[in-house]
């Protein structure tokens, strides 16, 4: 009798034995993340405000971070349930779209709350437990941010947003330095624009929304936008054994808009 062959099949079973929190884990890159860590055999949490689009075969907690109790409470119950938690994914964030004019001080603070603060507050409580995992499995125990292209890259219309980003990009370098010997290590990815949900309500909201996602586009050489699977391809080699001597390293997957100079396509008349 023969079975139906499925992508999870041809997955390595790198993740075997390890425990996963995710946090924003039930949509766009969080949810492609979670999933595609539990094909490679972990055991994984997610967090998220609404659980509803969380992988199958993940358990699902729901939790605010910018809530501390509630997330203190969400990652004691992972570790409870899952054993351990030797990989935390924090993936949770908002978009924020204009200049310093454009959003006010409580936009600031919400925004930074969600993207910095919902970070330090998981990794706060996260952290006794991937202590004690590292000291068990030495080599098998990170921390991945989700970053962005907006850290390193000036962009229009993104002063909040990229202001968060660099924090965040500031705050992975740090930690990595503070918790290198206690064996965690402290990664981010820097996608480019990607076609999560975000962006699909961005463009939704646009007078022109073909010439605004063909705009998107273009802005990156590889000419197409970045698909969440592709990031969650990045987060899951930062957090695999694979990757056991990088820390403090931010790694972009951005179609090659940050490191790329691309000449102008020039039309050519022909006689």
């Amino acid at each position: 009798m023969t079975r139906e062959f499925t992508p999870a099949d041809a997955a390595p079973q790198d993740f075997a034995g390890m425990a996963a929190l995710v946090t924003g884990g039930a949509s766009g890159i969080g949810a492609a993340t979670a999933g595609l860590l539990v094909a490679r055999g972990a055991r994984v949490a997610v967090l998220d405000r609404d659980i509803k689009g969380a992988p199958h075969g993940t358990l699902a907690l729901e939790a605010d971070v910018t809530d501390d109790a509630g997330v203190r409470d969400a990652v004691g119950r992972a570790v409870r349930e899952l054993g351990a938690l030797h990989t935390l994914v924090s993936n949770a964030g908002i978009g924020a779209v204009g200049t310093v004019e454009d959003n006010d001080d409580a936009e600031w603070h919400r925004v930074l709350d969600v993207n910095v603060l919902g970070m330090v507050r998981t990794a706060r409580h996260a952290l006794p437990h991937l202590r004690q995992a590292a000291a068990e499995r030495p080599g098998h125990v990170s921390i991945t941010h989700t970053c962005s292209i907006a850290a390193t890259a000036g962009l229009p219309q993104r002063a909040l947003y990229s202001a968060a980003k660099g924090a965040v990009l500031s705050l992975t370098r740090a930690m990595a330095a503070d918790h290198v010997r206690e064996g965690v290590r402290v990664n981010c990815v820097n996608p480019g624009t990607a076609d999560t949900p975000w962006i699909g309500r961005l463009l939704a909201r646009a007078d022109d929304p073909e010439s605004e996602r063909a705009a998107l586009e273009a802005r990156q050489p590889m000419g197409r936008l970045v698909a969440s699977d592709e990031v969650a391809a990045a987060i899951a080699y930062l957090a695999s054994p694979s990757a056991a001597a990088v820390t403090g390293t931010a790694l972009a997957v951005d179609g090659g808009m940050q490191g790329l100079r691309l000449r102008p396509t020039m039309s050519r008349s022909t006689t």
